[in-house]
């Protein structure tokens, strides 16, 4: 699951998601990268891990349409609009939706990873 495109980082990301790959997900990410749990709460390393670990065991797939792609050199800007939907193998129904705001890098092997996950993004009420 090697990115060479930073735009290809969200659909590889909902291919390993989809498929409860926690490892392969985590070789998306540099070791320090940081997630954004909610506006002002930031996780990195094992937290940021078990929150997406948080996510896998929903048992619910995700889907993420890049609205945009910024590259400048080394950095890129990711924006997308994801959705959680669906039945949890206890019956529980989920629906988690929003736009995410995301910063990758280029490391020196030519790969493209995240270094800010920020799935929260932007808040619906504009704040």
């Amino acid at each position: 699951m090697a990115v060479s495109d930073p735009a290809q980082l969200p659909a590889t990301f909902v291919a390993a998601f989809n498929a409860k790959d926690l490892t392969a997900i985590d070789r998306l990410f540099e070791p320090g990268a940081v997630r954004v749990l909610r506006p002002g709460e930031v996780v990195t390393g094992d937290g940021r891990r078990q929150a997406t670990s948080s996510f896998l065991a929903l048992g619910v797939p995700i889907d993420i349409s890049l609205r945009h792609s910024y590259v400048y050199e080394d950095t890129a800007l990711l924006i997308g609009d994801f959705v959680i939907d669906g039945t949890r193998p206890d019956g529980e129904r989920v629906h988690i939706e929003g736009t995410a705001t995301d910063v990758a890098r280029r490391g020196p092997d030519g790969l493209w990873r995240y270094i800010i996950d920020n799935p929260p993004g932007i808040e619906k009420n504009g704040q």
